[in-house]
């Protein structure tokens, strides 16, 4: 990369902003006028800035292009799963972006429902949403973004004659569909078109116009959203209502073409209730309730609409998290998570059953798979960790036997398992936490050698990053990087409590646990300050915006991808997507405690005069989760703040919205840019191009 002198600079134009009589002068709120002359100017002049000093990139990132592309199968199918007198499968075919979906009775009958290739073609950007066919076999409903907006179209095919109709065109939905049992209707759920808010849940009739879609329920309380779902029996159909850390259900008999849903048990903050259908009126509930931080599960009778808790099925443990939860007729599957770790239970519902699944790895990944029949003999789970690729494997209930259904390939014949390694360290935190961090390498490096290491953190909702597998991180350990997963508090690695340690007023944990990660491997060798690289999405991204301000001299470069880093004047504004949804996670700033610690490290409002490291940042234009003005005014504010010649670029992608690129190998230029930026960066005696 060459450095140009002559960057972009953003006019300022002074908005004063104005809160419980603190003053923020904020000189690139002209930034949100979307579409705007200014705007587009900016962002194109930014874009062409990039092109310029990356020029010399640009052969180097198509070879990475070409080498992550190479690393999946060109042609790949899914383990096909057998549900009601069907299999399903997805497969990709030879060279195509996008999968085509395939239904079958017999072997020589299969049928392709629904090629997402096809309904691509012409369009810029396409995102394929829920597929759900009716009960009837019939009707397939299907779902579409054209701008990453994440507002789906919902369309019906009919299966028979293949004939897709365009009369019926459901607008702003989420792209979820409940099917009624008879197979007349289906439920579905509208977006507020400006805050794009889940509110209110619709019935369509087949073949009536969408005018007349009844309005089942609406959800008026701005913090929680609403979403539409069926019990694996498909006895009942649910709407849920949820904020990021309180639910509340309704509840109706899929085969009654009626919309009396029923409240089950009314909304408490910080309460949380998942309920599961098992047979008749009776049902398991995975609930936080009465102090279980980490859930439990109970009994429950359905009476006369009202869920009744009966007796506890599993009790709280205090740090083992109830993870995922699958029914079936006499027993259930579940994940639960200890130490970092996740492991699978089997129990039966009379509890003469009761074991674990062992696993051998100190670090790895192991989730349930698809798993639609209640009745099933076997269940199926996935497998991997940091240096075994993924694997599709199933468990038969009656004789213990696992079978490996799938492995996860990666052509060429050049990867080898045995040249990587991978562990698990414990760094002390500043007020006594032990942070976990999971590292791999390729084995031709000695580990503690000051080498390029690329160290990643997200930290926000209790989502974890598992210690998982991936193809593309091998571009940067076979060029002799490390990759660590710091697993700071704020997602849920080590529980509810881990989760909650790292939000609200608590959230600088987040960012400390992050700056201590980063010192330890420093003082332990792994790095140094001039090969140690971070980067993070989304609220990952505020993570490195706060990191930066808090400690750039600990980072050679980092990425911060479609980083939320306004936070203060997005928390503030309700007309903004996700804002008052987020109220639980960074706490309400219309009060006056939540105000004072957002703005004490919000990254947009704490960029000062400084030396910060080499920076790409990233974003998208139809972004809905981060508007695409987040990081233009970041990087416009750092522009005019920064001190020093270090490199600083924002590259928007015009077309796409907060995943960027849809397609499975359009996306992986996404990737080769943004490894390209570090590889770039590291020690060239280090690093073969």
């Amino acid at each position: 990369m060459v450095p140009k002198k002559s960057y972009p600079v953003a006019p300022r134009k002074i908005k004063k902003l104005e809160k419980f009589g603190d003053v923020r002068l904020d000189p690139y709120y002209w930034m949100r006028d979307r579409g705007s002359k200014a705007v587009m100017d900016y962002l194109a002049a930014e874009n062409d800035y990039y092109k310029a000093v990356t020029a010399d990139l640009r052969e180097f990132e198509q070879k990475l292009f070409e080498e992550l592309k190479a690393r999946f199968k060109d042609e790949d199918e899914s383990v096909p799963y057998y549900y009601k007198g069907w299999y399903f499968q997805t497969k990709y075919p030879k060279g195509r972006e996008y999968p085509v979906f395939l239904r079958w009775r017999n072997e020589s009958d299969k049928e392709i429902f629904f090629d997402a290739n096809e309904r691509a073609e012409g369009h810029e950007f396409y995102a394929p949403g829920g597929l759900r066919i009716s009960p009837n076999d019939r009707w397939l409903a299907f779902a579409e973004d054209f701008r990453g907006r994440r507002l789906y179209q919902i369309r019906l095919k009919d299966l028979e004659s293949g004939r897709i109709i365009e009369g019926e065109v459901l607008t702003n939905t989420t792209g979820s569909v409940v099917w009624q049992n008879d197979s007349k209707a289906f439920y579905y759920v509208k977006k507020n078109p400006v805050t794009l808010r889940a509110e209110k849940v619709y019935k369509h009739y087949l073949g009536r116009p969408v005018e007349e879609d009844i309005l089942v329920y609406e959800e008026n309380d701005p913090e929680y959203d609403v979403h539409v779902s069926k019990s694996k029996t498909e006895d009942f159909i649910f709407i849920v209502i949820a904020a990021n850390t309180s639910t509340e259900y309704r509840l109706k008999d899929a085969r009654i073409d009626r919309d009396d849903f029923v409240l089950i048990k009314p909304r408490r903050k910080n309460i949380e209730y998942y309920p599961y259908h098992i047979k008749d009126n009776r049902f398991l509930v995975v609930t936080n309730e009465d102090g279980a931080t980490d859930f439990k599960i109970v009994h429950a009778i359905l009476k006369e609409g009202k869920l009744e808790y009966q007796d506890g099925f599993l009790p709280h443990r205090q740090g083992i998290l109830l993870e995922e939860i699958e029914v079936f007729r006499d027993r259930i599957v579940l994940t639960e998570r200890e130490n970092g770790l996740t492991r699978i239970r089997l129990l039966s519902l009379d509890k003469k059953t009761d074991f674990y699944i062992p696993f051998d790895e100190e670090t790895y990944t192991v989730y349930l798979g698809t798993n639609p029949d209640p009745d099933a003999k076997a269940f199926r789970y996935v497998y991997n960790s940091m240096t075994t690729p993924s694997g599709v494997l199933e468990y038969d209930f009656e004789s213990g036997e696992r079978r490996v259904l799938k492995e996860d390939e990666i052509p060429g014949g050049k990867f080898n398992k045995n040249n990587y390694d991978s562990k698990r360290i414990w760094v002390p935190g500043r007020d006594g936490a032990r942070i976990p961090v999971s590292m791999v390498w390729n084995k031709k490096i000695d580990l503690r050698a000051g080498n390029p290491l690329l160290l990643y953190g997200y930290g926000a909702y209790g989502i974890t990053i598992d210690d998982n597998f991936s193809k593309n991180r091998l571009s940067l350990l076979d060029r002799g990087f490390i990759f660590a997963i710091a697993h700071v508090r704020g997602g849920e690695y080590l529980g509810r409590k881990w989760y909650e340690e790292g939000k609200l007023l608590k959230k600088k944990n987040t960012f400390h646990d992050f700056i201590d990660v980063a010192k330890y491997l420093i003082k332990e060798g792994y790095t140094s300050a001039e090969q140690l690289y971070a980067m993070g999405g989304s609220a990952g991204g505020l993570l490195i915006g706060a990191v930066l301000n808090m400690a750039p001299e600990l980072f050679h470069g980092a990425v911060a991808q479609v980083p939320f880093v306004d936070v203060l004047t997005t928390m503030l504004d309700e007309s903004i997507p996700l804002t008052t949804g987020e109220y639980e996670e960074w706490g309400n700033p219309n009060e006056k405690v939540y105000y004072d610690y957002i703005k004490s490290y919000s990254p947009y409002d704490n960029v000062k005069p400084q030396v910060y490291p080499h920076l790409l940042v990233t974003a998208g234009y139809h972004d809905s989760q981060v508007q695409y003005w987040e990081p233009a005014k970041w990087v416009a504010k750092l522009r005019h703040e920064k001190s020093g010649e270090n490199i600083l670029l924002l590259h928007t992608d015009m077309k796409t919205g907060h995943s960027g690129a849809a397609g499975r190998f359009e996306s992986l230029k996404d990737t080769a840019r943004e490894f390209a930026f570090v590889l770039d960066l590291a020690d060239r005696k280090k690093i073969i191009r």
